[in-house]
């Protein structure tokens, strides 16, 4: 038996989210496809972060076992051979068997993206949430600021999550325009630990504060209220990148191909 961990890429707009739903288009089905059209025993993956529908990724990880002895050059070629246009392979490495991605977690990085114009752009509309103006951006980086450190978010987290522990700590937070088109503004927030719409409700907060919605000062107080009805709203899925993801690689791990990732 082999253990391979795949680095996989993907726009989530036409996507029911990542996790297997019977009957429905997924990351977790589609991909899963694709691997037994190369080892047809393999019948479970095991994903890094369960994004939800019309969230894209740019790094998530996803491991399973096979009995195949296929390298990891051949694993990336012959997988993105039967993937859809809308999800790629971007890497594979070896590593032992049963690893799961998700229990060797050292941190992620999720960025959302605003589109901040008086009118619409078809060409950005599958990966921003447009925003009117006027919005004011200092007003909203000086919002984001408030999350960073080991804070309490049970005002920052959907009513489906239910997990007892709702401490959590952000390393970095930014609100910076983008370089290319000054027009789009991107939320970065760099964290060890997420709960479910923690980053859409944190970034709807701030684009709360931004135009005028809420208060200067909402973010700080639904972190000491804990309490829901004192955030903002939660931010359309289709702003949402996994950007990028820290792990804690076990002992045995092979190099990565291409060698780049």
């Amino acid at each position: 038996m082999h253990g391979i961990a795949l680095g996989v890429a993907y726009q989530g707009t036409h996507f029911h989210g990542f996790a297997r739903q019977p009957g429905m288009r997924t990351v977790y089905s589609a991909l899963l496809q694709a691997v037994q059209c190369m080892g047809s025993d393999v019948t479970e993956l095991r994903g890094l972060s369960r994004t939800d529908s019309g969230v894209h990724a740019r790094a998530q990880v996803v491991a399973f076992d096979s009995q195949q002895a296929i390298v990891s050059r051949g694993w990336v070629l012959g997988l993105n051979h039967h993937l859809p246009a809308d999800l790629a392979v971007r890497s594979a490495r070896t590593v032992p068997v049963g690893f799961n991605p998700r229990f060797a977690s050292l941190g992620k990085r999720y960025v959302y993206s605003l589109l901040v114009d008086p009118l619409p752009d078809p060409l950005l509309a599958h990966a921003t949430w447009h925003v009117h103006q006027p919005f004011d951006f200092d007003l909203a980086r000086a919002e984001l600021e408030a999350a960073v450190g080991t804070h309490d978010f049970a005002a920052f987290r959907s009513a489906s999550d239910t997990r007892p522990s709702t401490e959590r700590t952000i390393l970095r937070c930014s609100v910076t325009r983008n370089a290319g088109d000054p027009r789009c503004v991107d939320l970065e927030v760099e964290g060890a630990a997420f709960m479910h719409n923690m980053v859409r409700i944190l970034a709807g907060t701030v684009v709360d504060v931004g135009l005028g919605r809420k208060k200067p000062g909402t973010l700080a107080l639904a972190l000491a209220s804990r309490n829901r009805q004192d955030s903002g709203r939660t931010a359309p899925p289709q702003g949402l990148v996994l950007a990028a993801s820290q792990l804690d690689w076990p002992e045995g791990t092979g190099e990565a191909w291409p060698a780049s990732a």
